[in-house]
């Protein structure tokens, strides 16, 4: 997140809160790999992940209590069918920061000490379980598109819903006997409702927010029972076969985050992990940095008095490395390892979730004293290799509370990730490796981005500043005075714009709430529906051209979720040769011509924004000389005029002299591509059409609709042109507002990555068919030798770079439906491809082939030919080279 992206905290925003958790093994697989993996034998129901990637962070969760890897889980996306990373940040980076997490809940049940665990993270064991399908499907919801059946109930851009249990005993991969006790699973009979949440807007789009609902389903009481989240994270380039023996972990309580001028001390409590310097250097097989750090913070717990532990250790199948700090007090407990981190069975998980420790941070492993009255002495051949980074994970814990028999008790949780963590690279080498000195290397380590998401987190899953059960408590707030903070945090029953009983604080201070009403609010600011979230973007391809339309009926003239208003802005268009967000470039944008009203505050010395913006109409009418009668008929008043420097010094209607001064809310670009005069080049298909009676399409005139049923008054278009025919492109238009100046909050663009569309500006199916065009292979030769990849043809949206996998050979001019056939000069049949496309979709002309044969071969140098058949059994053929 932009750390621009912060301030005013007023009632407005936010939403729910992530889960943390994780899952391993002694041999873990490489991400992508499913020939290591077991099979799934006798499952309850389709156990599969939902892959959130709306927004930067990109993580897989799974239908039994674990996310990122599940040993027993299916790899692929539940609803796509594509694999799903287990934690890629930012998107398309080709980066690894979880290997596996998940949730353990522990209590007491008659005499018994039980634990269950999404998965162990070591004996490859897992113990909670859908229900037989279809009821422990995973669902799948979305706030994007209002004319889809997903939409109903949704919460967010990209909402997954799973329910399950720990009542299994039999009948299912994972379960295992207990290390310690030598007994099957007992299970506490416990029933679990996940939810999970995603956006793509920038105050949230680095996090994911996990909401669980924990109901005692058995016929006893729990007693003393404690919940978890396990953590593995394993930081490195994805489908490297190294680089996960070298991560770092540790817990941050506070963070200095900033408030308007102000700088609050925010309490966050965080258990963080990262990679111990980034691979900012590369090296080997990890070439791909990755300076990031990911974290999971508790945003809800079932009380507001309860005990919270962090605790970290290295699992090992050697007892020495098998290691983690222990209290002295502890030093008694056999673990099951022979070692002093991994805890092994029932009890000793208990033991980690209940023992109110927070470790010390892993690089501060060797500062460690023999006198230290707290900590046991750490090898002291070893300790200097855990400080410098290893296989390490963390457990953040919280209890005790008891779960009556059908009673179900809230958890909410967010995973989060923060960038730029890592900026130095030879920190690590300098103050870890060569050198030991742990607080030069903290010093050069940056939790800043990570802190405001973590903020941003808890403000979306509980809004301050806002009364959601009418109370009149708003929550908590703090004043910034003149570069001060005034401590102002006692839950109020006052609300706004009244916020303290001084009126000199009230003119001189700038008030941010900080925290809610307690009210779970499970909501967050959004901009203005996008065009391509209820389907109206078309993109058609065009030789060397790519035309977009859309209609934006929707986007000006849905109001804010917050304030109500009408707060459409403009629209944005994008290009890129890839799916990275990074890739995207703007090539045009639209904006009505509006101006932002500064107001100078004597008092403060400082220019303030406090209104939405003003159109140049109505500032004519505020300001403009008399003409014919009215100032609305200054043609002449220009907003541009006046600016800081040179204000516009009028009377309010207190009759006290003010200053303001004019800035444009965006760029102005409000004069379409139809007139003469343009600054934009995006226009209007229907420019001379007048607006609509009423604005619902089922009621209106038809002379007001187009053939597609959209109102011609709204539909848009913009041409691309000068483009590489045999590419592939991705395009999208984006709806932004004004934001919220009351708030503090920025305006919001909606998602450039989200609902893109990838096209080749050839022929259109409508053209091909309409011309009688003829298929044609490119590149044609294809030689081995032509650095397709390095040149940016081949490979852009790859998630592993292995070249025999990235070769492409394009077919082009093809009908919709159709059949292809690739044969050796002999009539061997190489591979048959079954293109089979909407004729509405940009790409139905082409098809791509990946030069492996039915037998999953490489291909060989050669000549083969093609054979394209239709449905109705009309054929073309021809030939191609293939030089290896």
């Amino acid at each position: 997140m932009n750390m621009k992206v912060f301030l005013r905290i007023v009632p407005t925003f936010f939403l729910l809160i992530l889960t943390a958790s994780s899952t391993f093994g002694r041999t873990k697989p490489i991400e992508g790999d499913t020939k290591s993996r077991p099979q799934l034998s006798a499952s309850p129901a389709r156990m599969c992940p939902g892959t959130h990637n709306v927004g930067k962070i990109v993580l897989a969760v799974h239908n039994n209590g674990t996310f990122g890897f599940s040993e027993y889980s299916n790899t692929l996306d539940c609803f796509t069918g594509a694999i799903a990373p287990y934690c890629e940040y930012p998107k398309a980076s080709n980066t690894q920061y979880l290997y596996a997490g998940s949730f353990w809940v522990g209590a007491i049940v008659g005499r018994d000490t039980l634990v269950s665990v999404g998965s162990d993270g070591w004996q490859h064991v897992e113990e909670m379980f859908p229900y037989e399908s279809p009821f422990g499907d995973m669902v799948f919801r979305s706030i994007i598109d209002p004319a889809k059946p997903e939409f109903k109930d949704a919460v967010s851009e990209q909402d997954y819903i799973a329910v399950y249990t720990d009542t299994f005993t039999t009948g299912v991969a994972g379960l295992g006997n207990d290390v310690i006790d030598g007994r099957p699973h007992r299970p506490l009979h416990i029933e679990v409702t996940q939810r999970s949440f995603a956006w793509s807007y920038p105050y949230a789009e680095d996090f994911v927010l996990f909401d669980y609902s924990i109901k005692n389903i058995g016929p006893e009481k729990l007693n003393y029972v404690y919940m978890g989240i396990y953590v593995d994270a394993d930081v490195h380039q994805q489908g490297a076969q190294e680089g996960f023996d070298d991560d770092i972990c540790g817990f941050l309580e506070t963070y200095i985050n900033p408030y308007g001028d102000c700088f609050f001390e925010d309490t966050v409590f965080i258990a963080w992990i990262a990679d111990n310097d980034g691979d900012l250097s590369g090296g080997g097989l990890l070439n791909t940095p990755v300076p990031a750090v990911t974290a999971t913070r508790i945003v809800r717990t079932p009380s507001d008095e309860l005990e919270v532990s962090f605790n970290w250790w290295i699992s090992n199948g050697t007892p020495s490395l098998d290691f983690g700090p222990r209290k002295k007090s502890q030093n008694f407990r056999d673990l099951g390892t022979g070692g002093l981190g991994t805890p092994e069975g029932d009890r000793n998980k208990f033991d980690f979730l209940r023992n109110r420790e927070f470790d010390y941070d892993q690089v501060y492993t060797a500062t460690i004293s023999p006198n230290d009255p707290i900590w046991l002495y750490p090898d002291q051949t070893l300790a200097g290799i855990f400080s410098k980074g290893y296989d390490t994970r963390y457990l953040l814990s919280f209890g005790p509370f008891n779960i009556e028999p059908g009673q179900t008790l809230p958890i909410s949780f967010a995973y989060l990730a923060g960038e730029s963590f890592h900026t130095d690279p030879d920190n690590a080498e300098d103050n870890l490796i060569n050198n030991y000195n742990p607080d030069a290397y903290y010093e050069n380590l940056y939790f800043d981005d990570l802190s405001l998401n973590a903020m941003w987190a808890s403000w979306v899953y509980d809004n301050p500043g806002v009364d959601s059960d009418n109370d009149s408590l708003f929550g908590e707030f703090r004043l910034c005075c003149e570069d001060s903070v005034i401590d102002r945090i006692d839950t109020i029953d006052v609300g706004p714009p009244l916020v303290t009983d001084t009126i000199w604080l009230y003119n001189q201070c700038d008030t941010f709430w900080f925290k809610g009403d307690g009210v779970p609010d499970f909501r967050g600011a959004s901009p203005p529906p996008s065009p391509a979230s209820w389907g109206t973007v078309r993109v058609l391809p065009l030789v060397g051209k790519i035309k977009i339309r859309w209609n934006g009926l929707l986007s000006e003239n849905t109001r804010d979720v917050f304030s109500r208003e009408y707060d459409f802005e403009g629209y944005r268009v994008y290009i890129s040769r890839d799916a990275r967000e990074s890739s995207y470039i703007l090539l045009a944008s639209y904006d009505i011509e509006d101006f932002n009203r500064l107001l100078y505050n004597s008092g403060r010395g400082e220019w303030e924004l406090n209104e939405t913006p003003f159109t140049l109409e109505e500032l004519r009418c505020l300001y403009g000389d008399t003409v014919n009668g009215s100032p609305c008929n200054d043609l002449n008043f220009d907003p541009g005029r006046y600016t800081k420097g040179s204000p516009l010094f009028t009377v309010d209607t207190a009759g006290n002299t003010v200053a303001y001064a004019f800035e444009p809310q965006d760029f102005n670009r409000s004069i379409l591509a139809n007139y003469p005069e343009a600054n934009t080049p995006i226009g209007k298909v229907y420019p001379d059409q007048p607006y609509p009676s009423h604005l619902n399409p089922d009621s209106a005139d038809t002379s007001e609709l187009t053939g597609e049923g959209y109102f011609k008054y709204f539909e848009y278009e913009y041409t691309i042109e000068n483009l590489l025919p045999t590419v592939s492109y991705y395009v999208n238009v984006t709806a932004f507002d004004y934001g919220s100046p009351q708030s503090g909050l920025g305006a919001l663009e909606t998602s450039k990555t989200v609902l893109s569309q990838m096209v080749y500006p050839l022929n259109s199916v409508d053209s091909v068919e309409a011309k009688h065009l003829e298929v044609f292979v490119y590149p044609n030769p294809y030689r081995i030798n032509g650095n397709y990849i390095e040149d940016g043809y081949e490979g852009r949206n790859a998630q592993y770079f292995i070249p025999d996998r990235m070769r492409r050979l394009h077919f082009a001019n093809l009908p919709a439906r159709c059949t292809i056939r690739i044969y050796t000069l002999d009539g061997d049949l190489v591979r048959e491809i079954e293109h089979d496309m909407n004729p509405a979709d940009p790409t139905a002309m082409h098809e791509e082939w990946d030069m492996i044969t039915r037998n999953t071969q490489r291909v060989v140098t050669g000549i083969y030919y093609w054979v394209v058949e239709k449905p109705n059994g009309d054929t073309q053929i021809g030939k191609f080279v293939i030089i290896m």
